[in-house]
């Protein structure tokens, strides 16, 4: 399909915050590649119409550009940045917020087995991409017209963002959308520990009480959360304290040996070693260059 469209509706409608009109759904323009930084994935349905957009997930890369689609079905902590995007041919990207609650009602009145493909057993991965659809593009552009028609948005809107859930679920990825409104799939038992560890990330654990609370034998844990998010549970927590210590040094660049204790580091030592190994740069240093950053200068992350 030609994206000609498609890239002008989302230079149209580019904010700087990616917000719409339409509830759920980000436009995105970057201007420039940046360095790799850290973020959160969400649960999402993003199409790249222009440049291309790279994202690492514990030992996997993920890249997606012009009709390509990615899809993240629990929110994991990835370095991300874009790869190509300059002010005269910016990347432009669409987004749209993924509901477990949405694809639940999907499934049910679609029926038992509805748009699933045979093969590929087990847990699939928290995020995967694919090249887009004709279909799934024409859904698309049809909801980003919308935003140009105050009149039906609010009543066209929602019909089609059930259209572009449904392409999605039916597609090559569906797997992976489809277990996000399963209450009992594997995905949704490693989503609840993913919960977990991020509202106590600073407390150490026991995976074996982690698995328990999620519902699932050791084994059949470790096995599932490794396959969804590339991380051990453990790696995983350390990627939580690290991203959120990067967070707490833009505003306390002085203060290394408190923000590592705040994030559950008691050594300092342990802390910076971590953190070199995460960031490429010493948290003393980091800090100092993101906090030049947040002032207007040069060289902070995108």
């Amino acid at each position: 399909m030609d994206l000609t469209e498609l890239r002008a509706l989302l230079a149209r409608h580019a904010r700087p915050d990616a917000t719409t009109a339409i509830e759920g759904v980000h436009v995105a323009r970057v201007d420039r590649s940046g360095p790799p930084a850290p973020e959160t994935s969400g649960t999402i349905l993003a199409v790249i119409a222009q440049g291309a957009k790279r994202l690492a997930l514990g030992d996997r890369v993920f890249e997606y550009g012009p009709g390509e689609y990615l899809v993240a079905s629990v929110d994991l902590p990835v370095t991300g940045h874009f790869t190509r995007a300059d002010p005269e041919h910016p990347a432009l990207g669409f987004g749209m917020v993924l509901e477990p609650s949405a694809v639940a009602e999907l499934l049910l009145q679609a029926g038992p087995g509805a748009g699933a493909r045979t093969g590929g057993g087990g847990t699939p991965s928290g995020i995967a991409v694919s090249t887009a659809s004709d279909a799934l593009l024409d859904a698309v552009v049809r909801l980003l017209r919308l935003l140009d028609e105050p009149r039906d948005r609010d009543v066209l809107a929602p019909l089609v963002k059930r259209e572009i859930l449904w392409r999605v679920i039916t597609g090559e990825q569906g797997a992976t959308v489809r277990q996000l409104g399963l209450a009992d799939s594997g995905l949704s038992h490693v989503s609840r520990a993913v919960r977990w560890i991020r509202e106590h990330y600073t407390e150490p654990f026991q995976v074996e009480d982690v698995a328990r609370m999620s519902g699932m034998s050791t084994s059949a844990f470790y096995r599932n959360f490794q396959a969804v998010t590339a991380m051990s549970p453990i790696q995983f927590q350390k990627r939580i304290r690290l991203q959120e210590a990067r967070l707490l040094l833009a505003t306390r660049p002085g203060d290394v040996t408190g923000v590592g204790r705040s994030v559950g580091y008691d050594n300092p030592s342990q802390f910076s070693r971590e953190y070199r190994r995460q960031f490429g740069t010493p948290p003393s240093r980091d800090a100092a260059r993101l906090r030049h950053a947040a002032r207007g200068g040069a060289g902070g992350p995108s």
